[in-house]
């Protein structure tokens, strides 16, 4: 049943094709463009104890949550289908240390604004973040990473003390392949997929690329990526590691894309303290 809906609408998508090329295309990549959860249905204890605030993108919302602190300001960029209770476990101990804490939903996530997700108006509400709250330490899950490391490079002149990217994706291109796999899609959805990226971006989808990103971001940065990860391959980690001027590389095993364990926080601890 898991993989009979995907194919089902796919194949539907294939079908349409052959009326009209665009708007099967455009079709497609809308709902690759839209979660199907990570929405806050009711509030969370995690939440409810920061000071919540509401900044802006054009007409979007952006929820963000601050602990406040005497330290350093994290910023907690959270990946697809996801929200800021992600990080309510890291967040204990960062506040522990005292540290200033601020998490972000991303776009159509969590208590955000907006229909649609993707990693460039997510690398928007991170911009208006950093403008906001000033963070030196930036921590991404997934495409949360990503995200990041495109404000980065869009942002030469902003300065940062530390990153850290878990399960982060090297490149666009291997998530778009996954999707299209999933939905059963024929060459000509592919590539017409390909042509509304170009149009909508300015970019193909390979030009997304957190190594080609990483090239260009001077900042020591922790990777940490599951060996075995399902979702985003092992390859993808090592990619970003060489791109890195300074980046250390933290492999676990059988904790899968989520990584949530004491011992990933505490690599992370240790690794902003340094």
């Amino acid at each position: 049943m898991n993989t009979f809906i995907p194919k089902l609408i796919g194949g539907s998508i294939n079908v349409l094709a052959h009326l009209s090329q665009s708007m099967a295309s455009n079709l497609a990549l809308d709902l690759f463009s839209r979660p199907l959860k990570g929405r806050l249905k009711q509030p969370h204890p995690t939440l409810d104890k920061s000071d919540k605030k509401l900044l802006h993108y054009e007409n979007l919302e952006i929820a963000t949550y601050q602990w406040r602190g005497s330290k350093q300001t994290v910023l907690l960029a959270h990946g697809w289908q996801s929200s800021s209770v992600r990080w309510k476990n890291i967040i204990v101990r960062l506040q522990k240390l005292d540290y200033n804490i601020v998490a972000l939903d991303a776009p159509a996530h969590g208590a955000s604004g907006s229909k649609i997700f993707n990693a460039v108006l997510y690398s928007k509400f991170i911009e208006v973040v950093c403008k906001e709250f000033k963070p030196s330490i930036l921590m991404g899950h997934s495409v949360g990473g990503m995200a990041i490391s495109y404000f980065l490079k869009k942002n030469s002149n902003y300065k940062a003390y530390a990153l850290v990217f878990l399960g982060a994706p090297a490149g666009f291109s291997a998530i778009f392949k996954n999707y299209s796999d999933i939905m059963g899609y024929n060459k000509g959805v592919r590539a017409g997929m390909e042509v509304v990226i170009e149009k909508r971006f300015g970019q193909p989808s390979s030009y997304f690329n957190t190594a080609r990103f990483a090239k260009e971001i001077d900042c020591n940065c922790l990777l940490v990526h599951d060996e075995f990860d399902p979702v985003i391959p092992y390859s993808d980690a090592l990619e970003i590691q060489s791109a890195f001027k300074n980046s250390h590389l933290f492999t676990t095993q059988g904790l899968g894309h989520g990584l949530k364990s004491k011992q990933v926080i505490d690599k992370i601890i240790d690794f902003i303290q340094t």
